[in-house]
């Protein structure tokens, strides 16, 4: 490295270009996209639908508006895929601690939460959890397909990263997706939670692909956690079931023109 005198002058520009815009450094090839799964790829179904679907499943009939109100006092409670609960009770404590490490861990969590509120109706918290496990029980954000075609079509290979304590491949293999992702690190089977830079460390190992080359996409800062592992980062806005997420601007990153 040449030394520059501490008296130098900073170079001139030609007259008009100081406003010019300058070059930033040049991009990083992406090989890979690593996708987060709820709130990125699918979100869970509107709350009134969950408890009616699943009080219909326990030989219920609700009423749009008791429905409303069931769910209303279930999601403070807690729900999977819904906001962080009011309160969880010291006996759920080490379940709720351990949810997105095991199976049996996730489920008890959250079946014991929706236990909290007296519904009225037997079997209801089992039957919320069991919507979780099924795709009805999802809405699949609009540009989810055509993205995942493209990055197939461009040679982007393609990882679900996710904090989740059961297999959600039946559910991207009901929706068409299955083809069309290489690789999946949940954290019930790796043994790691977003933002541990180890579950992006094995997602990009499972796809053979240096992380620095690798994109992670997501919604939550745990998500942006990524960025301790090397990898880029897409932090996408929240947005309701159907909603456009913003989920194409993948492909101004990831794919050359």
């Amino acid at each position: 490295m040449h030394d520059v005198p501490d008296h130098a002058e900073p170079p001139r520009t030609p007259s008009g270009a100081d406003d010019a815009v300058r070059p930033g450094p040049p991009r990083r090839p992406v090989e890979a996209v690593l996708f987060d799964f709820h709130g990125t790829l699918a979100q869970v179904e509107e709350p009134h639908e969950w408890v009616r679907h699943a009080a219909a499943a326990c030989g219920v009939t609700l009423e749009r508006m008791r429905a409303t109100a069931l769910a209303d006092r279930l999601v403070t409670a807690g729900r999977a895929g819904g906001p962080l609960p009011a309160r969880v009770p010291p006996r759920l404590a080490e379940l709720w601690a351990d949810r997105d490490l095991y199976e049996h861990a996730h489920r008890g969590a959250y079946t014991g939460l929706a236990e909290t509120v007296d519904t009225g109706i037997e079997g209801l918290a089992d039957a919320l959890y069991d919507r979780l496990l099924v795709p009805d029980g999802w809405v699949v954000y609009p540009q989810v397909a055509a993205t995942l075609r493209a990055l197939r079509g461009g040679g982007v290979k393609v990882a679900v990263v996710s904090n989740i304590g059961f297999d959600i491949r039946p559910l991207l293999a009901a929706w068409g997706l299955a083809d069309l992702v290489d690789a999946y690190a949940l954290s019930y089977e790796v043994g790691r939670c977003k933002p541990d830079p180890g579950i992006f460390l094995r997602a990009c190992g499972m796809l053979g692909v240096d992380p620095e080359r690798a994109l992670m996409v997501g919604d939550t800062p745990a998500d942006a956690g990524a960025v301790n592992a090397g990898c880029a980062v897409l932090v996408l806005p929240c947005a309701e079931p159907g909603r456009d997420n913003g989920l194409g601007a993948v492909l101004d990153l990831a794919l050359p023109r």
